[in-house]
């Protein structure tokens, strides 16, 4: 498998992990703010989506727009779900049946933002060798 094609997958295991911890949010009653929601909107959903898009279409920004949401991802949820107190903390959260859905998403998330940010650099770092 070729950098860009991992690139492109981890994008969509992000996209199948996330989806759940969102319903997760919800049930939970977890609600962000308004300038949380537009970052998560901006660039947890949508930055790696057009990631993917240019990484389809061969164009090298694919790998920095990878490697740049993918790290804004990665600290904001590192920061929100295990270091900060709060409704968000992932290892605080009281009973309830999507506790666990809410705790391992959380974690994986962090798992495919890092690895995804890693693949971003390493992509950008290819595709400026090529120049």
């Amino acid at each position: 498998m070729t950098l860009r094609n991992t690139g492109i997958a981890l994008v969509l295991l992000h996209l199948l992990v996330v989806t759940p911890h969102s319903i997760a949010h919800r049930n939970l009653g977890i609600d962000m703010n308004e300038w949380q929601n537009v970052y998560i909107y901006l660039v947890i959903l949508l930055a790696p989506i057009v990631a993917a898009i240019l990484l389809w279409k061969r164009l090298r920004m694919g790998f920095a727009l990878l490697g740049l949401s993918m790290a804004g991802s990665f600290l904001f949820g590192v920061v929100y779900h295990f270091v900060l107190s709060g409704a968000d903390n992932a290892m605080t959260l009281h009973s309830h049946p999507w506790t666990m859905t809410f705790q391992v998403s959380a974690v994986l998330l962090a798992v495919v933002e890092l690895v995804g940010s890693v693949v971003g650099l390493l992509g950008a770092r290819q595709m400026s060798d090529t120049l």
